[in-house]
């Protein structure tokens, strides 16, 4: 439909220049005016004017697709620390902007959760224990035929379930030895996940925190915590010389992103700075709300200007192709309508310039841009100082 909005204007431009330029023709005979459309100049005006002519022909054009993103960490160069238990942090170790080594300490955290996974390895010990001996003491009887072979089988089903139960209270101490326990005091040590900078902090000392081995989940604050808690991502540690940008594109363009293809990235914090990177991610699924996919552009950003969730445009190289094209800078705008000027002739001493409507995608980014109808392949069409030819008219 744009198409067909375009060319409307165009044919009427196209039919009502001949007509134009036959009866101006006519009264040139008559009056000396010019032929409607063309401005004829001397070679000291075309030289003071600055004009240039390059002649029409095929050149390579880019066809880009144009999309919008954000900047995001690169997730296997970043690390996110959750609590693994609920209690008061009462010391900040790491600060914001400082770089950590893995394991480092980040923050302490004063905790009940302690104490209760020690007891309940000793408990679990404990029952083992019994559970181990009863067993024992059944089976001597149910030897002497002074017990009954369900009574021992009661007994095994105890002891399963009290090596399970170990089994679970051990799991629970191993993932809090992850970091630095102190059973006596009760605190726990949050660890730094990878090496790198502390670009997120989300608690301060005093503040309650929930637990992702206590019953917790997700972003919900179990009961009896207070209202300043924090029930999620306590810290972000991540490297910034090296980002993802993440966009989005449509389902009719996926055929015409492929991974490793140019994709240049902008922002309105840094106008006129170009970010080059390639695409080495599309999403094999559709977001079923919006229709679209997911495309990733990964960037060296040594300098550190992209920061996470900027916002951004990013215009990515789908195709490249040569084609019938003319610098851009040859397209005037008139109005509703876009022309070009052609030199057709010198005669007289004068150099004799036609203006003539075009059809072009100016959609495209890249300096020449695809021409579908105006000008054939050898015409000079004017490329510098197009504007100042149509005010001559």
């Amino acid at each position: 439909m744009r198409h067909l909005k375009l060319a409307l204007p165009l044919v009427a431009l196209t039919a009502l220049e001949p007509a134009c330029m036959s009866s101006h023709a006519a009264a040139e005979g008559k009056t000396g005016a010019l032929p409607a459309g063309q401005v004829w100049l001397t070679p000291s005006q075309v030289a003071d004017m600055k004009i240039d002519v390059a002649p029409v022909g095929e050149q390579i054009v880019d066809d880009t697709l144009l999309t919008s993103g954000t900047v995001n960490l690169d997730d296997l160069r970043s690390g996110h620390v959750f609590s693994p238990v609920t209690g008061r942090v009462i010391k900040i170790v790491a600060q914001l902007g400082q770089r950590v080594k893995k394991g480092q300490p980040l923050a302490t955290i004063e905790s009940p959760d302690i104490g209760s996974a020690v007891s309940d390895a000793h408990k679990a010990e404990a029952d083992l224990i019994a559970a181990e001996h009863d067993l024992k003491r059944k089976k001597e009887l149910f030897a002497q035929k002074a017990a009954a072979a369900a009574d021992v089988e009661a007994s095994e089903d105890a002891e399963r379930n009290a090596k399970a139960e170990l089994e679970r209270a051990r799991q629970k101490q191993f993932l809090l030895r992850v970091g630095n326990v102190d059973a006596v005091s009760q605190t726990y040590t949050l660890p730094a996940p990878i090496d790198g900078e502390v670009l997120l902090r989300n608690i301060n000392p005093g503040v309650e925190v929930q637990g992702q081995y206590s019953g917790g989940a997700g972003n919900n604050c179990i009961p009896g915590l207070t209202s300043n808690a924090v029930c999620g991502e306590l810290f972000t540690i991540g490297e910034l010389d090296k980002v993802w940008v993440l966009g989005d594109i449509y389902e009719i363009d996926l055929p015409r992103v492929h991974m490793g293809t140019r994709a240049n990235v902008s922002t309105v914090a840094y106008p006129g700075v170009v970010f080059a990177g390639t695409v080495d991610w599309v999403s094999g699924s559709l977001d079923p709300n919006t229709r679209t996919a997911k495309v990733r552009v990964t960037l060296d950003n040594p300098d550190k200007k992209l920061r996470p969730m900027m916002y951004t445009s990013v215009a990515i190289t789908v195709d490249q192709k040569k084609a019938m094209a003319i610098p851009r800078s040859a397209i005037v705008h008139m109005g509703e309508y876009k022309v070009v000027f052609v030199e057709v002739a010198e005669e007289g001493g004068k150099v004799h310039f036609q203006r003539l409507p075009i059809d072009v995608d100016e959609s495209l980014v890249g300096a020449y841009v695809a021409v579908r109808h105006g000008v054939s392949a050898g015409q000079r069409v004017v490329v510098g100082g197009a504007e100042a030819l149509s005010q001559q008219l």
